[in-house]
């Protein structure tokens, strides 16, 4: 019996320049980086407020440094372009249906982002209240 042979193309490491599309794609993934090292600052914070004060002291004086506030704003915005480029694209993939008309996809994602403004409010309503 014949052994079967496939066909494996040769992809090559700038695979992703060749098309706008790619580059887009490539991007979006790249929102990552950024939202990990928020995540660990947060964890890091978690875990120095289990310590006690002092080490707490010490997070909340990393936390003021130029270059982490800095990546933190990084983090907010690759968090925004996500969240863009998603609610651009979950009409796409799931169309709404209401009494047997689909959603026109700017109002979904109209909705989309009323949702995140609320969400804003109500996390700053909660902040200004426990101040």
């Amino acid at each position: 019996m014949a052994k079967p042979t496939s066909y494996f193309p040769e992809l090559k490491r700038d695979w992703w320049l060749k098309h706008s599309y790619f580059k887009k794609y490539m991007a979006r993934e790249a929102t990552v980086l950024p939202l990990v090292f928020f995540v660990a600052c947060l964890l890091a914070g978690l875990y120095s407020l289990l310590q006690g004060m002092e080490s707490w002291q010490g997070w909340l004086q990393f936390m003021q440094h130029p270059m982490v506030i800095a990546l933190n704003a990084l983090a907010f915005i690759a968090s925004l372009f996500h969240a863009w480029t998603f609610f651009q694209l979950f009409p796409r993939v799931m169309p709404l249906r209401v009494a047997g008309r689909t959603l026109p996809p700017n109002l979904m994602v109209l909705g989309q982002w009323l949702g995140v403004v609320a969400v804003m409010v109500l996390a700053t309503w909660i902040f200004l209240r426990g101040l």
